[in-house]
């Protein structure tokens, strides 16, 4: 996978940065260095191609996902971390996602898939991903970032998603703000503040 990797520490946290639908793997960045500027950064490109735009897995329609390539780029995209650990030798077991959009979505799948690939997760603006039988997410800690007016990941999609992964007794918050689809830097700041709080 065409991706991006900075060295920070070497048994620290890794951000796993999942860009949105037209993204690349430069665009969550600068966001990584606010929110942990001491972080190993992993980020990586949707290998999907959708009209010209980079996605992490195909879709059907709008707000359509294609439930059996989300299955299988899922998966890939965990082998892949699995992967990069040991080439670049960070630790596995300290994984935060964070992902926008489509990217949040992908993030939201691996939990539904894979329980213990991620250690947290910050979800800007995401959907439901998968309507499954839920593992165990109690070692799990996970923010949502919703708009109350997001006309691309609507409310209820946020409501629902965090409802699962309560269910699944994951630690999750969720965070609403009254605006649409960007994601905002008071949703940065709140980010920030969540993920240093333990």
């Amino acid at each position: 996978m065409i991706h991006i990797f900075k060295q920070k520490n070497d048994q620290g946290k890794t951000l796993l940065l999942l860009h949105g639908t037209g993204g690349d793997e430069r665009d969550l960045l600068p966001l990584a260095d606010l929110i942990d500027p001491a972080a190993n950064i992993l980020s990586v490109r949707g290998q999907v191609i959708e009209n010209g735009s980079n996605r992490f897995f195909r879709r059907l329609a709008e707000g359509v996902f294609d439930m059996e390539d989300l299955v299988f780029r899922t998966k890939r995209l965990k082998e892949f971390v699995d992967w990069a650990a040991d080439h670049y030798h960070f630790n596995r077991n300290q994984v935060i996602a964070i992902g926008y959009s489509n990217g949040a979505n992908i993030a939201g799948s691996i939990l539904c898939h894979y329980p213990d690939a991620l250690s947290e997760a910050i979800l800007f603006h995401p959907m439901v991903p998968i309507r499954k039988d839920m593992p165990d997410l109690s070692n799990v800690r996970v923010l949502i970032v919703a708009g109350r007016n997001d006309p691309i990941c609507p409310p209820e999609q946020a409501q629902e998603l965090y409802e699962i992964l309560s269910s699944a007794d994951a630690d999750v918050s969720i965070h609403w703000q009254p605006g649409g689809h960007r994601i905002t830097m008071e949703e940065v700041i709140e980010a920030k503040a969540w993920y240093e709080k333990k």
